[in-house]
């Protein structure tokens, strides 16, 4: 992890937070994902170098966005045997070329363990006493960390920038309507499905995934596709596999590779997603950073090697 460190130190102030163009329209900013209308069937994904925790963006992290999407685009491949997914091209690290389809108003989180530290996560609703979450009736004498009796579908609205996501149920989304009762059954099953797989590859390299975050969208005919990111570590957690049972049985949290180390020192910082953002550190981005690429080595058997050229030139010359 040491050589990715420096490598990455190198280009600390190499960061690509926006896109800066006028040469495209912009059809959607998200969080982390900035959306620009190609034709009339197709999108440009850039994926930034923000970060966000909490749901608020709070700082840049170098060659986040190129790892990030290294990382999904290379989880695209494997679950194509589960899914039609969304990706078309990968014209720079940092950008996909991707269906324009219809988003579904709700996002799938599975989860296989008892974790998490925002308001909306399993671990804070069972600390606080609730037995019941997302409509899944919880068992008494879990603790945090733990694996669940079975990966649990626990379902969120999509909000929007700045909006926090809202925990809901599988019958409360039937029921006002946001996807329909065999539409979303069909979620239900590609997504536990996706973490199974995701679960399987993840062990066979070392590693645990604790829970992940699912986005669809239908094409003109209502076929599903998977959408926007898979299993990355802005999206999932991850912690290793070597040390998991024995930090647990000393109720240590377990170690991990994915943006938990971001929210856990903003977390220390007294932010929890109001108020003034605490300032992020540049020790705290590079550490981050390298926890990214080493994730993406770890999963993919790849080397991480950065571009430099900025997305814009791709932009200016190439779209």
């Amino acid at each position: 992890m040491q050589e990715i460190k420096q490598l990455i130190e190198k280009y600390r102030n190499k960061t690509f937070p926006r896109l800066n163009t006028d040469k495209l329209v912009l059809f959607h900013q998200g969080k982390v994902r900035d959306i620009y209308k190609l034709e009339e069937d197709k999108l440009l994904f850039f994926i930034s170098d923000r970060v966000s925790v909490f749901d608020k963006v709070v700082g840049e992290v170098p060659f986040k966005g190129q790892i990030l999407n290294s990382i999904s685009n290379w989880w695209f491949e494997q679950v194509k045997q589960i899914i039609p997914v969304h990706l078309l091209e990968v014209p720079h690290p940092s950008m996909s070329i991707v269906k324009k389809l219809e988003t579904l108003k709700v996002e799938i989180i599975v989860r296989g363990y008892l974790a998490g530290n925002s308001s909306t996560s399993i671990w804070t609703a069972y600390k606080n006493g609730n037995r019941t979450y997302c409509g899944h009736k919880l068992p008494e004498g879990l603790v945090k960390y733990q694996v669940l009796p079975r990966p649990l579908v626990t379902p969120t609205t999509k909000g929007d920038v700045g909006e926090h996501d809202e925990l809901i149920s599988k019958d409360e989304i039937i029921k006002t309507g946001l996807v329909g009762k065999d539409l979303y059954e069909t979620l239900e099953k590609k997504a536990l499905a996706l973490f199974e797989l995701g679960s399987n590859q993840a062990k066979k390299r070392g590693l645990i995934l604790a829970d992940t975050k699912y986005e669809f969208g239908l094409d003109k005919t209502g076929e599903l596709y998977l959408i926007d990111e898979v299993h990355t570590p802005d999206s999932s957690r991850y912690w290793y596999q070597e040390d998991y049972k024995k930090r647990f049985a000393m109720g240590k949290a377990p170690r991990g590779l994915d943006k938990d180390y971001v929210r856990n020192y903003m977390k220390e910082q007294g932010y929890n997603g109001e108020g003034k953002i605490p300032p992020l550190p540049d020790e705290v981005k590079l550490e981050a950073a390298t926890r990214y690429a080493y994730l993406y080595q770890k999963l993919t058997g790849k080397d991480f090697r950065p571009q430099i050229v900025s997305p814009l030139e791709v932009v200016e010359n190439q779209l």
